[in-house]
């Protein structure tokens, strides 16, 4: 199945749930972040670049440095990481591309895409990183959740 946003996003929203699975103030490396989610490393250091720069997550250089959530788990929307790393131009772009598809001048799919995207916004902006982390765990499918499970 193909996904609503880019797949530096998805590796993105991702990486947030790792962190929120973590023990409060852990910190990871890059490299374990990425070896555990699978994503290449220089990817994923682009990836908690972004997050790192719109207040998401926390990051400390060095040898015991490393990422960690920036903010608790239920401050923290899901829309706000789509924003800090794809922007909210889904939200409000025509599906097909147009560039001059608006409410008085429609394409085919204008109404109902609007439909789609508004509920879609809704979702992710109603659901903070700690109503959603838990039951994401398995689909992951990292270590982390036999440490989670244990809690």
């Amino acid at each position: 199945m193909s996904s609503f946003f880019s797949k530096k996003c998805e590796y993105g929203l991702q990486a947030v749930l790792y962190l929120a699975a973590k023990e409060k103030d852990t910190l990871c490396s890059a490299e374990e972040i990425s070896g555990e989610l699978k994503i290449p490393k220089e990817f994923t250091s682009k990836i908690l670049q972004d997050l790192t720069e719109k207040g998401i997550i926390f990051s400390r250089k060095g040898r015991e440095g490393g990422f960690k959530l920036a903010l608790k788990a239920d401050q923290i929307k899901l829309i706000d990481i789509v924003e800090a790393v794809d922007g909210l131009q889904i939200f409000t772009g025509c599906v097909l591309g147009y560039q001059n598809c608006s409410k008085d001048e429609k394409c085919m799919f204008h109404n109902e895409w609007i439909e789609i995207i508004s509920k879609a916004y809704d979702l992710f902006n109603s659901r903070t990183i700690d109503q959603f982390y838990k039951e994401s765990l398995s689909k992951l499918k990292f270590s982390l959740v036999k440490e989670t499970a244990k809690k």
